[in-house]
């Protein structure tokens, strides 16, 4: 049961059905989006003028005599949901390494409040201002998820996906400010710290609260019928003749938070590198017109597109996503005792892929001289 009632349970379990089809379909189409249309790879837009009438993805199409030349139809011609707010039209590294919610939904619905409040156009209103205040969304988040009552654990979780909104929020408006298209990192700035610092403070908010629930209320190992193996590890019921077996002790309690705490920090490290590795190696600017068309290569690539997929699910906001999930459902123990090791090897894998993904496209892109197509 993941509710109060199978009626709800049942509910629940065909929103998140509907939910994982809607992803896939919209990953779908993003994957034709990427290999039918142009990618423009010039992020910074003018808000008084054009001054790139021509995108950059267009220096990539195979050269043919200008005679023979068709022109190139954008997706925005084609697209049927503005492009303000369609998460297809400006596709870039991070965005195609996004999780799921934060590119499908919550992306979307920052453009949309941001439209209608304006931050972005507020003055005394900042990025960083927003960064910090959901840090105090987290907190309350996490103290509601350290309650006993079930109802107040599943307020915490909806408090916490507040925080999440909140985050794409901080993003969009610094880029807004900054008049940058679709989803970037502007590594190394203070904004880009100031983030990270916040969004790392809302994790150990969550990951606290989490704990002190799981402290006092430690789930049971079970019962048995049967003769026990290890008597001194359980009470009996002289009464009922069913063998309990003792509460999980604080020490297995604050282990696998600590395992999950440690997936996370590995996850969110590993994907900050990868996002920074495949920006500076396919969106750089200061390349030759053959760099130029193997980026649009790999870029349009099949191996490039699953490589990031992997990070799509495999990512810091997926993993507390299945967190939160978990709570909601009251199966938070189970999810932490299933990911505790499985969590690092499956990390593991998609590192190492990825690794090896980063070395042949610099080898490709940057190395290479013998004018191998290879899509990689």
């Amino acid at each position: 049961m993941v509710g109060p009632s199978s009626q709800i349970s049942k509910i629940l379990l065909t929103l998140l059905f509907l939910l994982l089809i809607f992803y896939l379909w919209m990953d779908v189409n993003l994957y034709l989006r990427i290999q039918h249309y142009p990618i423009d790879r010039s992020y910074h837009y003018n808000v008084s003028t054009s001054a790139n009438p021509q995108p950059m993805s267009t220096m990539t199409v195979p050269m043919v005599s200008s005679s023979v030349a068709t022109p190139v139809k954008n997706y925005e011609d084609v697209a049927w949901i503005s492009c303000d707010i369609n998460p297809l039209c400006h596709v870039t590294v991070k965005a195609l390494m996004l999780d799921h919610t934060n590119h499908y939904i919550f992306a979307p619905m920052a453009t949309i409040f941001d439209n209608i409040v304006g931050f972005s156009r507020s003055t005394f209103i900042t990025a960083n201002a927003i960064s910090f205040f959901h840090v105090f969304v987290a907190i309350a988040a996490g103290r509601l998820v350290a309650s006993d009552s079930l109802g107040y654990r599943r307020l915490g979780v909806v408090l916490f996906q507040l925080r999440t909104f909140l985050d794409d929020l901080d993003g969009h408006v610094a880029r807004a400010k900054k008049h940058v298209r679709g989803e970037r990192s502007e590594i190394g700035t203070a904004g880009y710290y100031i983030d990270g610092i916040c969004d790392g403070l809302g994790c150990i908010a969550l990951m606290i609260g989490v704990f002190v629930y799981l402290k006092n209320n430690p789930p049971r190992r079970g019962y048995t019928q049967l003769q026990a193996i290890l008597p001194v590890t359980e009470a009996k019921n002289s009464d009922s003749g069913v063998i309990y077996k003792v509460k999980v002790t604080t020490k297995k309690v604050a282990k696998k938070v600590l395992c999950f705490s440690g997936q996370l920090l590995f996850s969110s490290t590993a994907w900050n590198r990868y996002i920074a590795l495949y920006q500076d190696m396919l969106e750089r600017p200061d390349v030759t017109p053959v760099q130029s068309q193997r980026q649009e290569w790999t870029f349009k690539s099949q191996w490039f597109f699953s490589v990031a997929w992997l990070w799509r699910v495999f990512n810091v906001h997926a993993l507390l996503h299945c967190l939160l999930l978990g709570i909601f459902c009251d199966k938070m123990w189970e999810f932490l005792r299933m990911i505790q090791y499985a969590g690092f090897v499956i990390l593991l894998v998609v590192i190492c892929v990825t690794e090896m993904h980063v070395l042949e496209v610099q080898n490709f892109i940057f190395k290479s001289l013998t004018g191998n197509t290879t899509a990689l």
